[in-house]
């Protein structure tokens, strides 16, 4: 089932994010964030609960993506689904309310930037309909 995500959720994304995406961080930056960005009304998170379990397998994160020269849409973050639980159509699922939050918004588009070394994940969004539009190169500055 699909749910907005919880605060008691942090330590499933933390593990999600570390073992299925490869980012490492604490379960306590993880609840710090989740308590920020759900009072957010740019930001869009659910998480997949699996109805037997009843523990988190997937989450999916968007932001509200305004430009000055385009209508807005939305930007997906993060979207990860435990490595047991892949191949089920979770990730679909997920999509798929984006998807109907972005049209309840009237959002003109959805984008997502892609690792360009996670060719499974580039063939999953091609084939719920994405077209990948450019490639690029990412720069950052840390302190």
């Amino acid at each position: 089932m699909i749910r907005t995500i919880q605060l008691t959720d942090a330590k499933a994304i933390r593990d999600i994010s570390e073992f299925s995406l490869g980012y490492k961080t604490t379960e306590t930056v993880t609840e710090r964030q989740i308590a920020k960005l759900i009072s957010d009304n740019r930001h869009f998170i659910r998480v997949y609960e699996d109805n037997e379990t009843h523990t988190v397998v997937g989450f999916i994160h968007a932001e509200a993506y305004e430009l000055l020269f385009e209508e807005a849409g939305f930007n997906i973050l993060e979207l990860a689904v435990s490595s047991e639980h892949q191949h089920k159509g979770i990730g679909k699922q997920l999509l798929g309310a984006v998807e109907a939050e972005a049209a309840a918004r009237h959002y003109r588009f959805i984008r997502l930037n892609s690792g360009e070394h996670r060719t499974e994940a580039h063939a999953f969004y091609e084939h719920c309909g994405y077209k990948c539009t450019k490639l690029q190169k990412r720069f950052i500055k840390e302190w």
